[in-house]
């Protein structure tokens, strides 16, 4: 097979693999208040499930990505795939709460891996002036996949019960698990066409390396608001705004569905084509997406009767073209031989200060107030984030002639 075949089939594979494990995480929030009046637990305690997830993936992100920049990633990859895929098909026999949060507790540890290791296999694949869009198509997945596993969860945990929808990503992540064995590694920066300084070549340097710094602190107070709102937006449209759980789920999953398809390519596009005039286009793009969000985030929390659903829609709109820009922004502003280590941080920074907070904390002011006192937060920190972001711009690293290599 050409190399560019190869390049193409771990790109399908490994975006697969992302939307399974992106159905897997939603489907929670679609079918949380079934869980909790089963398991007669509070909002905090629910909110803790995403916290303790993010904790396991949080912790075994780093030490994964110190053995990805050593030896071979595919490998690691599949180990990973199929610990997730086999834990998602164990919720069939979860009936108690504690088993639950063990449960979630190994799917974090397997999507690390995962998570961890793909952006980095995927850039030694494909050149940096095809970043963005090649990011948009991989990270397309969390969206489209989310979204899925909203509408998945509304229909089959109220249908067949809540632990049915859990088990539909779990058959799936363990046969394209097994097709990945067909993708040879790629050479480690063979693709890379960003001026190198130490910075960005060694681990040393990664904790003065400023364009990494403000696209991973960007994107850790996006994490926070996103991983939040993910989280209790449909509990908030049962809950408070007063619609049935399948029907909250049908329309926000719906509006994220589309969003996740059209603003993720539409922002994946958009900063490649900027990027040709200015290095810093990633991060440009990237905080003027939080920005326009802002409005419309308070609309869509604070606005009731026809303006509500607009709100969403284009919030959401404008904080998923995001998505490609800012993750290729981090690929970018690291070199190859330290890019998987770098991903890893990366992870463990956003998630620590992002969604592994944002849904207990929520949790917590609603036990105490309300969910909308609980959503300010994600307000402060869309705000934060669109400043750290434009702050970053001068950062970015310079363009410099592309290597013109080839995967192996």
């Amino acid at each position: 097979m050409p190399p560019r075949s190869y390049a193409r089939l771990a790109l399908v594979l490994l975006t697969g693999l992302n939307f399974f494990n992106y159905i897997d995480r939603s489907v929670l929030f679609a079918v949380q208040p079934l869980v909790q009046a089963e398991f007669h637990r509070s909002d905090a305690q629910f909110g803790f499930l995403t916290t303790a997830f993010f904790l396991c993936y949080m912790v075994a992100a780093p030490l994964v990505g110190l053995l990805a920049d050593r030896y071979a990633r595919k490998w690691i990859i599949v180990g990973g795939a199929i610990l997730w895929s086999v834990a998602t098909l164990l919720t069939a026999i979860t009936h108690t709460f504690d088993a639950l949060l063990l449960r979630h507790a190994l799917v974090g540890i397997g999507e690390a891996t995962f998570g961890t290791i793909a952006p980095a296999f995927l850039a030694d694949m494909f050149g940096t002036e095809r970043r963005g869009r090649i990011f948009a198509m991989f990270y397309i997945a969390i969206p489209v996949g989310t979204a899925l596993g909203y509408l998945i969860g509304g229909q089959l945990g109220t249908a067949y019960g809540w632990r049915a929808p859990f088990l539909v990503g779990g058959i799936p992540g363990l046969l394209l698990a097994a097709a990945m064995l067909l993708v040879p590694e790629p050479v480690r920066g063979s693709h890379d066409a960003l001026s190198e300084t130490p910075e960005r070549g060694t681990l040393r340097g990664l904790a003065r390396n400023p364009a990494f710094w403000t696209a991973t602190l960007g994107m850790a107070s996006m994490t926070f608001a996103l991983g939040g709102l993910s989280v209790w937006m449909p509990t908030f449209l049962s809950r408070v705004r007063g619609y049935p759980l399948a029907r909250a789920n049908q329309l926000f999953g719906g509006i994220t569905a589309f969003n996740g398809t059209v603003a993720t390519l539409v922002g994946g596009w958009l900063g490649d084509r900027l990027l040709r005039r200015s290095a810093a286009a990633y991060y440009w793009l990237s905080a003027a997406g939080m920005a326009l969000a802002l409005p419309a985030m308070l609309v869509a929390l604070y606005a009731t009767g026809s303006l509500m659903f607009p709100g969403i829609f284009l919030a959401e709109f404008f904080l998923l073209i995001n998505t490609g820009p800012l993750n290729a922004a981090v690929v970018n502003s690291v070199g190859a031989h330290i890019r998987a280590t770098a991903v890893a941080v990366n992870i463990f920074v956003i998630h620590l200060l992002g969604d592994a907070l944002s849904p207990t904390l929520i949790g917590l002011i609603s036990d105490r107030k309300s969910l909308g006192y609980g959503f300010a937060t994600a307000i402060v920190a869309i705000v934060i984030s669109s400043a750290i972001l434009f702050f970053g711009m001068r950062y970015a690293p310079p363009l410099a002639k592309p290597a013109g290599a080839v995967a192996e």
